[in-house]
């Protein structure tokens, strides 16, 4: 979905900006629902502003509005979580196919150190931060039309599942995750796109199958 024309353009932004970031961290569960008011008053902004922020946020994937009702953060049922995961999986490897050959040096060396980053990270707010600067980054060669902003919203609204999926991670499926980023960095950093398609492939497939081994995520 193409954002929409923003009208008051800097306080919208401004709060669209400080929502996102607190969505995407975990502050609002999905599910809960954003009351236009206390949005206005917690970032000093009028109603208008908070109405065309909360449009900039559902283009991105991030809320759901109901008309004369309210908006929620986007909730997924296992199912919908499915569907998005295997969209994933056949459309952002085709965006990595597209962006590796316009991929600068500084760029897949940068690529190679947020691997060992991803590995080190304290957290897991951390390494979800990480993880997708390194996806999006692999990403950020593709000059495409619509599947750069496709991906980029199937990213914002799986974002609170992926958290759980990180979660439930032991020590063998860290490792294992880990792996297939190190293997995905050298690939790209090799050019080697056939190579690279197929480990993301099953990097995506990986989370899916782990996140339907766990349905209450969902409840």
């Amino acid at each position: 979905m193409p954002r929409p024309t923003v009208r008051d353009g800097v306080a919208s932004e401004r709060v669209a900006d400080a929502l996102r970031v607190a969505i995407l961290r975990g502050d609002f569960a999905p599910g809960t629902r954003i009351r236009q008011e206390a949005v206005a008053s917690e970032y000093g902004a009028s109603r208008v502003p908070v109405r065309e922020a909360l449009r900039i946020l559902e283009a991105d994937g991030l809320i759901t509005v109901v008309a004369n009702t309210g908006a929620w953060v986007s909730r997924l049922s296992l199912d919908e979580c499915i569907e998005m995961y295997q969209i994933r999986e056949r459309i952002e490897p085709l965006l990595l196919r597209y962006s590796i050959p316009n991929l600068s040096t500084d760029v897949t060396d940068r690529l190679l150190e947020l691997v060992v980053e991803i590995e080190r990270a304290p957290d897991v707010e951390t390494f979800l931060r990480k993880d997708q600067e390194f996806h999006l980054l692999s990403y950020s060669g593709a000059t495409t039309s619509f599947l750069g902003e496709i991906v980029d919203r199937l990213w914002n609204t799986t974002q609170h599942y992926r958290r759980a999926y990180v979660q439930l991670l032991d020590e063998r499926g860290s490792r294992i995750l880990n792996d297939e980023h190190h293997m995905l960095a050298s690939a790209i950093h090799e050019r080697d796109s056939e190579v690279a398609e197929h480990i993301l492939r099953g990097h995506i497939n990986r989370t899916r199958r782990g996140l339907a081994h766990h349905p209450d995520i969902f409840a």
